[in-house]
């Protein structure tokens, strides 16, 4: 994974528990190409010692404002840096930074920094919902600062369900991916994905269903959330984690699925149909579980709502449409005749005898057709980066088209 190559991050690290996930951070950033520089107050070596980051980082670590020969690196750090990262982001940095003080060499440079800085709080539960807390947050984010949790969950003291948690290293990493991604054509644009297949009962015990893990369309969630976009996920059961920053909602039938996307297609931009939903459905399903000793079970089975051609009245103008076609035999021909029949601006293609594609797997081999008639072959690769090639497409679409005025419903 090099999606921050070539990038210079700041990593600040201050006095709190947390500041042993911070040692796995910097090792994140840097297995995502990013250049890693650590500065350490006073209190953060309390927790964690400078060899442990300059181990990790690569990068002599610096903790002292005053320093000889050193007399305006805060100056050249806040320039340097194409991002400063402070985690953990304890209640007295915070309010240090919002207040605007610089009396040690992180202060300094936070008070000196004109470019994006992103937080991640670490405190006490109750100290994090203090009002001097959530006033001095409010600053800085009114400032342009960008803030990532805190979560809920395990803090020192015990377990809460109350925030305070310093969001985890991974989570953290996805938002300074989305800070460090220059602006595109999907940012502020609303992207509706579906993913994962839908449960069609046959009985309270029983279902039909299909081989969908749901991780290409959490790929491209996750993707086109770090390019700017307001990503709504539409997922059927998956086993994928809540992808950060994303509203997720949660569909069994393919019936909840068709009113989950009539619900938000009005306001979107972008809907991607990466979701798996079945053709068909038990049409009498049982009320009660059917024993086994009763003998032969037979279904008689229904089409479910073809989503797609069902909710094509709602699609906003300029909206763009893209589907998904998993298919034998001949699948080319059969993904172009679905992109027309179903009105589609793109359709993503694969084969589902392809070893390395399709469902339950990492990776992916694709086609994707235009309605403008290109034709581009995606080789076997990670989902993430067909996720990356399928929005570079959206995005070509994108082009010249409007975005939306209204916001989603909540």
């Amino acid at each position: 994974m090099t999606s921050l190559r070539g990038r210079r991050i700041l990593l600040g690290v201050t006095g709190g528990i947390a500041a042993y996930k911070s040692c796995l951070l910097v090792r994140r950033l840097r297995e995502a190409g990013a250049t890693v520089e650590v500065v350490l107050t006073e209190g953060g070596a309390r927790f964690v010692g400078a060899v442990t980051f300059e181990a990790l980082s690569g990068h002599p670590v610096r903790t002292a404002l005053w320093r000889a020969g050193a007399a305006l690196d805060h100056v050249r750090l806040a320039r340097e840096a194409d991002l400063v990262l402070v985690a953990p982001a304890t209640a007295h940095l915070i309010a240090r930074a919002a207040l605007g003080l610089a009396d040690d060499l992180l202060s300094a440079l936070l008070l000196a920094r004109e470019g994006p800085v992103l937080l991640a709080p670490a405190m006490n539960d109750r100290m994090y919902a203090a009002p001097p807390t959530r006033q001095h947050l409010a600053s800085l984010v009114e400032r342009g600062w960008y803030v990532v949790g805190p979560a809920t969950g395990c803090l020192a003291e015990g377990e809460s369900d109350a925030p305070g948690r310093m969001s985890e290293p991974e989570t953290i990493l996805r938002h300074v991916e989305r800070v460090l991604t220059p602006a595109g054509p999907l940012t502020g644009r609303h992207v509706l994905v579906t993913a994962g297949p839908s449960r069609e009962p046959i009985d309270p015990v029983r279902l039909l269903t299909n081989r969908s893990s749901g991780k290409m369309g959490y790929r491209l969630a996750e993707a086109a959330w770090r390019r700017g976009a307001q990503v709504t996920l539409v997922s059927g059961p998956s086993a994928e984690p809540p992808p950060a920053g994303i509203e997720l909602l949660r569909f069994e039938t393919t019936a909840e699925l068709h009113e989950a996307v009539a619900q938000r297609l009005p306001a979107a931009d972008v809907l991607i149909m990466a979701a798996a939903p079945a053709d068909f459905r038990p049409a009498a399903p049982h009320a009660a579980k059917r024993p086994r000793n009763e003998g032969t079970l037979r279904l008689d089975l229904e089409p479910t709502e073809d989503i797609l051609s069902a909710t094509r009245a709602l699609r906003r103008s300029g909206a763009v449409v893209v589907g998904f076609a998993l298919e034998t035999g001949d699948p080319l021909e059969k993904g172009r005749a679905k992109l027309e029949r179903k009105a589609l601006d793109l359709i993503v293609i694969n084969d589902a005898l392809e070893r390395g594609a399709g469902f339950e797997v990492d990776t992916n081999k694709v086609t994707i057709l235009s309605r403008r008639g290109r034709t581009q072959a995606v080789p076997l690769a990670s989902k993430r980066v067909v996720a990356d090639a399928i929005l570079d497409a959206v995005e070509n679409e994108l082009s010249g088209r409007p975005a939306t005025v209204s916001q989603p419903p909540t």
